[in-house]
């Protein structure tokens, strides 16, 4: 099988039911956020020690592979994602949330390496999000996804956190007041 078909050259693509949509559509759009983001999700997991947060994170990432796919097919009515996933990133969620102490205001994105590349997912699964939530004025979309990416970014931030404590790397705080440096 070729990887280039050529019909795409005309600024469409084809989707799951056989149909085919702007490459600028909604759909498209929301679809190929969620692949940007599962690249996102591998390209934190190249620096994440804790198993942990790998195992999750890599849950995560096979799972959006299912959003995708449902979203990909207009016609699908299956659930991409359950609410036992739902479920497992809230307990992820919690037990990872043990490991950096208490949130003590707005977090930069810092924190070393792991956690700065989970930050940046973070921001690339409120993105998706964003963009699902889009799709859903013009076609219906499963609750559940919506709320697998909501908790999905909540469990980037918290493993972002933990990631920090892991590597013994202070987080750094939004100061509304901060003062530039002297150079």
């Amino acid at each position: 099988m070729a990887i280039y078909t050529r019909g795409g050259d005309a600024g469409e693509t084809g989707l799951g039911d056989g149909s085919r949509t702007s490459k600028a559509s909604t759909r498209v759009e929301a679809c190929g956020t969620l692949d940007e983001l599962g690249a996102a999700l591998g390209f934190a997991r190249q620096a994440i020690g804790d198993e942990r947060i790998d195992a999750a994170v890599r849950f995560a990432q096979q799972r959006l592979f299912n959003c995708a796919s449902a979203l990909a097919n207009p016609e699908s009515r299956e659930a991409p994602v359950s609410e036992a996933d739902v479920a497992f990133l809230e307990a992820a969620i919690d037990a990872m949330s043990a490991a950096p102490g208490e949130w003590r205001g707005f977090v930069l994105a810092s924190g070393g390496e792991p956690a700065t590349r989970l930050h940046l997912a973070r921001t690339v699964a409120r993105r998706a999000e964003r963009r699902i939530v889009a799709l859903t004025a013009e076609s219906p979309v499963d609750p559940t996804l919506l709320a697998f990416l909501n908790r999905l970014s909540d469990l980037l931030f918290v493993a972002a956190r933990a990631a920090a404590a892991a590597d013994n790397i202070a987080e750094e705080l939004w100061d509304q007041e901060a003062e530039p440096p002297s150079f």
